[in-house]
């Protein structure tokens, strides 16, 4: 018997991904209707609208199929009932750059993760190496564009 692996989230991640299957799920019928309306117009070998139609409903139904089962292993952490000294997933943690500029990320799930905004993913270079630290700990991450170097300034569970 297999075991699944939870992915953890946090509450707006698994929020998000819901509604996206609530829109992927209205579509369905669209997409149907689109079928039944390129097959109308006669030969299927060469209908371009009947093609694109069908290619849109394999890519939906693998969609919802997808986010289904991301949400059915979903653990949903609330990153304020956390607490430590030790960057874990949901943290936010305060950096101090290798140009003494201070940054500031929190670690959260594949889906949710979105640099620009101060969300890390705990999978990426710099989250996996964040994972476990301390404040005052120093950090080397190694990233496309090279090597980077980062101090834990302080952390936080908000």
């Amino acid at each position: 018997m297999a075991t699944e692996e939870k992915l953890p989230m946090l509450a707006e991640g698994y929020n998000m991904l819901t509604v996206e299957l609530a829109r992927l799920k209205q579509e369905r019928p669209q997409i149907i209707d689109a079928i039944e309306e390129a097959r109308a117009h006669g030969d299927l070998s060469e209908n371009a609208e009947y093609h694109a139609a069908k290619e849109r409903q394999g890519q939906v139904e693998a969609m919802i199929a997808d986010i289904e089962d991301r949400l059915s292993r979903a653990l949903v952490i609330d990153p304020s009932t956390l607490s430590g000294d030790k960057v874990v997933f949901g943290a936010t943690v305060h950096l101090i750059d290798e140009d003494d500029k201070p940054v500031t990320y929190q670690i959260v799930g594949q889906t949710e993760a979105d640099a620009k905004s101060g969300k890390i993913s705990y999978s990426s270079p710099l989250g996996r190496a964040l994972i476990g630290r301390k404040a005052d700990e120093e950090v080397e991450v190694t990233v496309p564009s090279g090597d980077r170097y980062y101090v834990v300034s302080r952390i936080e569970f908000i």
